[in-house]
């Protein structure tokens, strides 16, 4: 490995070094090859509309032994379907098949799942353009639609 250039023009040379060194981080190619984007299923967007395929149950991890409620959701955008949670105290009642929700990122660890739930990366924010979490609490109540 030969020295760093010092000298009068020697920013130039720095610059081109520094490029190449930044390839090495991983953090810096996923970033510059856009690769969250490309895997996303909201293509790097933070909130998402979407369908209510079914409601479902999944089995939280070791060593909780919930039955956490979630819902199988198709995408508007580009009609991939993704698992979201459905946060909050009895929050699944006010969620039915066909209904129009609006998901966005839990907040796991590098994008990834977080807490006990295998593999859910999302959560439910609205149903119906209206609040999930104003309908738990019963400050409103649901639309008919």
């Amino acid at each position: 490995m030969g020295r760093k250039t010092t000298g009068l023009n020697a920013a130039k040379m720095l610059v081109r070094r520094r490029k190449k060194g930044r390839w090495m981080d991983s953090n810096y190619k996923r970033k510059a090859l856009k690769l969250k984007e490309k895997s996303d299923p909201l293509r790097g967007s933070s909130q998402a509309r979407g369908i209510v395929l079914e409601k479902i149950q999944l089995e939280a991890k070791q060593p909780n032994s919930a039955m956490r409620k979630c819902v199988r959701v198709q995408l508007i955008k580009n009609s991939k379907q993704v698992t979201a949670f459905a946060p909050g105290n009895g929050a699944i009642k006010f969620i039915d098949e066909h209904d129009e929700i609006i998901v966005e990122c839990i907040g796991g660890r590098k994008g990834r799942a977080k807490g006990d739930i295998p593999g859910v990366r999302w959560q439910v924010i609205k149903v119906n353009d209206q609040s999930l979490n104003a309908l738990i609490r019963g400050k409103i109540e649901k639309a008919r639609r």
